[in-house]
Formats: C-alpha cells, structure tokens, sequence
C-alpha cells in the first residue's frame, strides 16, 4: 500500500496506476500468472520470502487478462482449464 490509502494496480497494458480500491486479482510479473488473493499457492510462496518483488495487483479478472496474465492453475482452476484448451487449440 502507498501513503494516503491508495493502492498500485496494472491496467490493461501492464502499466501501474494508483487506485483507492484495492486490487481484487493479485499476480507474479516474472511469471504472468494471476490469481485470487487468498490463492494458497501464492500465500504459501509470499510466506517463504519468495514473490513479494514480483507481485503485481488488478482491479479485476478482465484487466488481468488483457494484460496478458494468464489464470492459476490452483485457485481458478476452470479459468486455467478454458485458457490451456484455447492455447493447446491455437498450437500449431
């Protein structure tokens, strides 16, 4: 969180902007995936020290996709499921 209760969010090219609601979608940069913020695959991560310089946050799941994050395989397990069916689909 930044002084005055605001919070940093990517919009939908991946840049950062301040916002006075907090991000709904939390995500790693490094690996373009995003997630829910009670993902326990990513608590499990920020416990052990791991993520926290990579995460990034969304306003929501529209946003995160458009900025070109892909769903979690752990807490949107059926977002994951649709995105690798479309990926594999589009493979040549």
């Amino acid at each position: 969180m930044t002084p005055n209760n605001t919070f940093t969010l990517l919009d939908a090219d991946g840049r950062p902007y301040l916002s006075l609601i907090p991000g709904r979608f939390g995500g790693h940069r490094r690996g373009r995936i995003y997630g829910r913020l009670d993902c326990p695959s990513a608590l499990r991560a920020l416990s052990r020290g791991a993520y926290r310089a990579h995460r990034v946050f969304f306003a929501d799941e529209a946003t995160a996709i458009s900025a070109g994050y892909r769903p979690c395989a752990v807490c949107l397990p059926a977002q994951y499921a649709a995105w690798k069916a479309v990926r594999h689909t589009n493979s040549p």
